[in-house]
């Protein structure tokens, strides 16, 4: 019984379809390698984000992402997610070699409260989000008959302060230059 089932890591009564903050990671499948390959000209091209712009990075010095042909449609159909979804704006993100992170603004102006979770229909939530993302990013790669799975989960969790928002924003941007780091011994 449920021996094969993954268990959630998802607050059990949380309403994911709220107002508010989401910082989400998306690994793919077994830590593969699909979108590309973090380079950078130089070891210490690793500023601190103290001021850096909320968005990709990769515009300046720093190490960014030579992007594999999933790796730029990956890129691509997150900066479309609130083409989907209008009540969703994003904040900082970044597309690694084998996982992305980003954080999610969830501002539906109908809501004015919280309520638990539901069952039924779940097309208005966190998890509705990442699923359309991915599964269509997995139908490119079908169709392209390129070699791409995800990991079957995601994580997330709920930002709750400016605090956090800030030490997650500065740790997705510093992710290539940690990348290098670990990966360039």
């Amino acid at each position: 019984m449920a021996k094969y089932r993954d268990e959630t890591f998802r607050l059990k009564n949380y309403d994911y379809g709220s107002n508010g903050l989401y910082y989400v990671t998306i690994n793919t499948k077994y830590q593969t390698k699909y979108f590309g390959n973090i380079e950078s000209a130089r070891t210490d091209d690793c500023p601190s984000t103290e001021n850096a712009n909320v968005g990709q990075i990769g515009t300046d010095n720093r190490p960014s992402l030579r992007y594999t042909e999933i790796g730029k449609i990956a890129n691509e159909y997150w900066l479309e997610i609130p083409q989907h979804y209008p009540w969703v704006e994003l904040d900082a993100y970044i597309v690694m070699p084998n996982h992305i992170h980003g954080i999610l603004l969830f501002d539906k102006p109908e809501i004015t409260g919280w309520e638990t979770n539901k069952f039924g229909r779940q097309s208005r939530n966190l998890g509705a989000v990442i699923r359309a993302f991915k599964s269509t990013v997995k139908r490119y790669a079908n169709d392209h008959k390129i070699d791409f799975a995800w990991q079957p989960l995601f994580h997330d969790d709920i930002i709750y302060n400016e605090t956090e928002l800030n030490n997650i924003r500065h740790y997705i941007l510093q992710n290539p230059c940690k990348w290098l780091k670990k990966y360039s011994k």
